[in-house]
């Protein structure tokens, strides 16, 4: 009997997956992220990201001569801001006398108090 008169139904291999979808699997996270970290430089260096730093640096001075030169709650503080400032976040630091105020991912800047010289931002 020669091997080529086989009777049996030769079944074909099963094909390896798509080499696009293997591409894909390994360059699409790479390719997010990229894309991620351009919106956020994008949003950091742009006139977006220097009203980020105005807004916080507005805000912890502002609240800094509220808490410490008028000697006033954080809570009373809240009523002196502007309104649009509501994403900026305020912290408070009793030991050092200072309140840093942020805006998430963009800005950060601190106000320090010092009795002869009152309130001043710190050089971001």
């Amino acid at each position: 009997m020669l091997a080529s008169d086989t009777s049996a139904p030769v079944t074909p291999s099963p094909a390896p997956p798509p080499v696009r979808r293997r591409r894909w699997l390994i360059w699409g996270p790479v390719l997010a992220l990229c894309l991620a970290a351009g919106a956020w430089l994008g949003l950091r260096y742009s006139t977006t990201g220097k009203q980020a730093e105005l807004a916080a640096g507005y805000i912890a001075h502002v609240t800094c001569s509220c808490r410490f030169v008028g000697r006033r709650d954080m809570a009373s503080c809240e009523t002196d801001r502007e309104p649009g400032t509501e994403v900026v976040q305020v912290s408070e630091d009793n030991k050092e006398r200072s309140i840093t105020a942020t805006v998430p991912f963009l800005a950060r800047r601190t106000a320090t108090f010092d009795p002869e010289y009152g309130c001043s931002l710190d050089k971001p």
